[in-house]
């Protein structure tokens, strides 16, 4: 049995396989996914399991070298953002518009779906390398 990081199966599984730059998205329960990219839907009612919960616990065991948010959070959820960058400020974030990211999502390795119900809670994860 697992004894340490993710324990969630098939977040585990994703995490193994990543390689450099390679994209994981963790979403809020409103984001549309598109069919043909994996979902791990983890959401159970809304509001939980939280959006910042989840990215907690997936960067302390994947290596990300960027994330990529919509700029509408800036706009719209003030205080998700703030916690963000100052919570990860060694981690570049970069912005873009919603639908951009959207756009992005059929290159994600896979979605995690939190019940996160607050806008544009949203995170595109890219993979950077341990050596």
């Amino acid at each position: 049995m697992k004894k340490h990081g993710v324990l969630n199966r098939d977040i585990a599984a994703v995490l193994a396989r990543l390689g450099h730059t390679d994209k994981v998205v963790i979403a809020d329960c409103g984001l549309p996914i598109p069919e043909e990219t994996p979902c791990i839907d983890l959401s159970i009612k809304q509001g939980y399991p939280r959006f910042d919960a989840i990215l907690e616990a997936i960067l302390d065991d994947m290596e990300v070298e960027s994330m990529t948010l919509a700029n509408e959070i800036k706009e719209y959820n003030e205080s998700l953002d703030q916690h963000i960058r100052n919570t990860y400020e060694d981690i570049p974030v970069s912005y873009q518009t919603h639908e951009e990211l959207k756009n992005e999502l059929k290159q994600a390795k896979a979605i995690i779906r939190t019940g996160e119900n607050t806008p544009f809670a949203n995170v595109i994860l890219q993979a950077g390398v341990i050596f």
